[in-house]
């Protein structure tokens, strides 16, 4: 599968804007979500081919929205890397758990981001 639509799941202004910047430098069409709940319907309308998603978000977390994207029928062969600030191990493992591909810490270096998405690719 080829990764060209990306959506990120960030509640944070700031993260989303240099993510966008950095993936669509890079020929990555790009969509944003505030909020996991902003993400489901986004994910449902415009079927992007990676998401990118935070944990500590308003209302439902990125762990809940992860395990709930990769659980249903209609969503659950779109993959998913876990972007977030939180970088304890046990995070890692139960963000794989809920179904995540693949992990990576804010701040987030760009070419380890690139190699992820072109390992899923």
């Amino acid at each position: 599968m080829t990764i060209k639509k990306i959506l990120i799941v960030d509640d944070s202004p700031t993260d989303r804007e240099f993510l966008s910047t950095v993936l669509t430098k890079n020929g990555f069409k790009v969509t944003t979500a505030d909020s996991a709940e902003d993400a489901m319907v986004k994910v449902k309308q415009s079927r992007p081919d990676l998401v990118l998603m935070d944990i500590v978000l308003p209302g439902q977390n990125g762990f809940q929205a992860t395990r709930a994207l990769t659980r249903d029928e209609a969503t659950k062969t779109i993959p998913i890397i876990l972007c977030t600030s939180k970088n304890q191990e046990t995070d890692r493992v139960w963000g794989l758990r809920q179904g995540a591909r693949d992990y990576i810490v804010k701040p987030v270096n760009q070419a380890e981001l690139l190699a992820k998405i072109s390992a899923l690719g």
